[in-house]
């Protein structure tokens, strides 16, 4: 029987919303988002209740528009003051523009500078932070969606052309913290991977700075990001970088001129031994050289080609070895191990991938383009609340996944009662 009024289904939003005001969530959004021209002459009242609606659903794991309505069940809109109908928060998506869009990543900006400052969100940030820019393609279906193109996709090892929007993302982490978006962007799917990264890394890294003035920064990307624009934002904004470089007549010839006996076995976290002789079961060695490029606005530029090589799987019984190369560029003092361990930890980024993908990218819900850059601002707020939560619960919530934070955080139900006019939440045992 669907007839109960006073079953909360995600208890745990009180708690995480109660923590975005604190920090001056609806005010920032009243301060910076102004729509003074709109098509429907209500789509622009009251746009902090409206998009903290669509924050609060994102949280509860909603990746479309529609799915706002699980904070309309039960006793949820008892609540919460301001809990809008999917249409309603609809209107206003599609009443923003591009302008309007970069005014909400404002907003996320200054929400995540503020939560910062409150929680232990970057543990560990004193030490080192790292700066990881990526993108990725997610696949969009129909003929109305602005913006969509064919973009390259690797899917289980495969290379592919898939129809979909491109979102270029920039996260921030500790040693010993989980990563959160310090800036977004929404693209054509046909957009190169590394157009715009210097621009937008110059943003993350002052968003780094305003949280940590006194942080020692590093930005770490593959070869899509290792050019000399990015080389040269990382230069001019006076930070570390740790960038692989895309292979050529160059790069090769540097490589060839390191000596074979120059390479050091590296042992990555977690590596497997020999139980009787106690190798590692590993053919991953590592190497440096000085390698010199020319920077627009830096001249020449010296740093370390760092190159890690491995055994071609391809090749197994080759009478001589055959490698693979990969090189990176880095002007960081770690030792040559150490920098290696530390540039393949750029993979971390991946995992603010898979929150998103198992959260509100899903899908992108709207055809308009501007309404979906407006989508992918509330889940950057979305994502980075709920990681601030994480570490105010403590244990292992400290760095675990979205699904876990909202499952064992967020959506638990709870019975809405009044008794003496003092509401009250009811939760299970246990």
């Amino acid at each position: 029987m669907f007839d109960e009024p006073n079953l909360v289904s995600a208890a745990g939003l009180v708690p995480v919303l109660e923590l975005a005001e604190q920090n001056g969530l609806s005010r920032l959004i009243s301060e910076h988002v102004e729509l003074p021209s709109t098509r429907v002459r209500s789509g622009a009242v009251n746009p902090a209740g409206k998009l903290t609606t669509i924050i609060a659903g994102m949280m509860c794991g909603a990746d479309s528009i529609d799915d706002a309505n699980v904070l309309r069940a039960g006793g949820t809109p008892r609540v919460f003051d301001e809990v809008y109908a999917p249409s309603t928060v609809g209107i206003l998506l599609r009443e923003f523009s591009f302008g309007h869009a970069n005014q909400l990543a404002a907003v996320a900006r200054e929400h995540l500078i503020a939560l910062a400052a409150r929680t232990r969100l970057l543990a560990g940030a004193d030490e080192r932070m790292f700066l990881d820019i990526d993108s990725l393609l997610r696949p969009v279906y129909g003929h109305h969606k602005q913006g969509a193109s064919f973009g390259h996709a690797k899917i289980a090892g495969r290379a592919l052309l898939r129809k979909g929007l491109s979102p270029l993302i920039t996260t921030l982490s500790g040693p010993s913290a989980a990563p959160v978006i310090a800036k977004a962007w929404l693209r054509g799917g046909k957009t190169g991977s590394g157009r715009g990264a210097a621009r937008q890394l110059t943003q993350a890294i002052t968003t780094a700075k305003a949280i940590d003035p006194h942080a020692r920064l590093m930005a770490r990307g593959d070869s899509a990001f290792g050019t000399k624009k990015v080389i040269g934002a990382c230069l001019h904004e006076q930070v570390e970088f740790s960038l692989t470089l895309s292979r050529n007549r160059r790069v090769t010839k540097a490589i060839e001129a390191i000596d074979d006996d120059a390479f050091t076995p590296v042992h990555y976290p977690g590596a497997v031994e020999d139980p009787d002789t106690g190798a590692l079961i590993s053919d991953a060695e590592v190497a440096e050289t000085p390698y010199t490029l020319t920077v627009r606005g830096h001249g020449r530029v010296t740093a370390r080609l760092v190159v890690r090589r491995v055994k071609d799987a391809r090749y197994p019984d080759a009478l001589f070895p055959v490698w693979r190369y990969h090189p990176f560029f880095t002007n960081s003092e770690l030792p040559t191990t150490e920098a290696d361990i530390t540039h393949r930890k750029h993979a971390i980024v991946e995992t603010t991938f898979a929150d998103l993908i198992d959260g509100p990218l899903a899908h992108i819900p709207s055809g308009l383009f501007a309404a979906n850059c407006a989508w992918l601002a509330c889940a950057v707020i979305g994502h980075n609340l709920l990681r601030a939560v994480g570490p105010l619960a403590g244990g292992e919530h400290a760095v675990a996944r979205g699904a876990t934070l909202r499952r064992d955080l967020v959506t638990v139900p709870a019975r809405f009662a009044a008794p003496a006019r003092k509401p009250m939440l009811h939760l299970p045992v246990h």
